[in-house]
């Protein structure tokens, strides 16, 4: 294997620690932190600007396949998944994961960082804000959650996170229990990163210049990095819940998101 790729490996060993830590510690999508970071690293191996972003965003779903299947197994023992709420968003949330890689093929290689700086952009501010619920709803119709999922699924899949910061909001805005709220997300989770995953697999089979070991634009250097670190890491994030100061930490991480999110827009 070549020495820059085995570079990008040890590089994203790091990274899948950090991001395995902060997963557990704060109850986010690692995607917000993978993929800025593989946007940095990956030129380093000589892939080209015109793939970067499906490649970044690719292994970053990919990545939250592994993590997010067990956090939602977790869940799932400990009663936290709602299974009504799933099955009413999960054929929207596969719709939506799979139409991200249709969009990210059509939207133009140099506009794509600025999609999802916008993405992110909202999302740390929804963060900082920390909105909460006042006053409970029932749940929307069957067609009104398929569009719903719809939403999150298309942009979750277009930032290549797992979903979890607009689940839960959308769940909590329904009325769902927080906690169920947050059970009910890892496994959406898991549905978005997986439709996504295969949707930028197909939609990368063929594509010229691809780089060696990649299957679709999954880069499996980067993946198996940072796949193996952070299944480790997010077992100790969660274990240091009860020690640090949760809220202050996400607030941190989300102005951290607007610097990320900004500088992304601008370059």
């Amino acid at each position: 294997m070549h020495e820059s790729v085995m570079w990008l490996f040890s590089m994203c060993l790091i990274l899948g620690s950090v991001v395995g830590l902060l997963a557990g510690l704060l109850g986010i999508g690692g995607g917000l932190l993978v993929v800025p970071a593989l946007v940095w690293l990956l030129p380093q191996v000589g892939i080209e600007p015109s793939m970067l972003m499906h490649i970044a965003l690719a292994t970053s779903l990919a990545s939250i396949v592994m993590t997010s299947m067990a956090s939602a197994r977790n869940h799932f023992r400990l009663g936290n998944v709602d299974l009504s709420v799933v099955k009413v968003l999960a054929p929207g949330i596969i719709i939506g994961g799979l139409s991200g890689s249709v969009v990210a093929e059509l939207v133009p290689a140099q506009y794509l960082p600025k999609v999802f700086a916008v993405i992110v952009l909202l999302l740390a501010l929804q963060m900082m804000l920390s909105l909460r619920v006042t006053h409970a709803r029932p749940l929307p119709s069957a067609l009104a959650s398929v569009v719903g999922g719809g939403v999150i699924g298309l942009l979750s899949s277009l930032a290549g996170i797992g979903g979890g910061s607009l689940t839960v909001p959308y769940l909590s805005y329904f009325g769902v229990e927080m906690r169920r709220a947050i059970g009910s997300a890892s496994l959406v989770g898991f549905l978005i990163a997986i439709s996504g995953m295969i949707g930028f697999i197909f939609a990368g089979v063929g594509s010229a210049n691809l780089p060696a070991y990649s299957v679709g634009y999954v880069y499996l250097p980067a993946l198996v990095g940072i796949a193996a670190t952070s299944m480790i890491t997010s077992r100790y994030g969660a274990a240091l819940v009860t020690r640090l100061p949760t809220a202050t930490l996400k607030k941190l991480f989300a102005v951290l998101l607007l610097i990320i999110s900004i500088k992304m827009f601008l370059s």
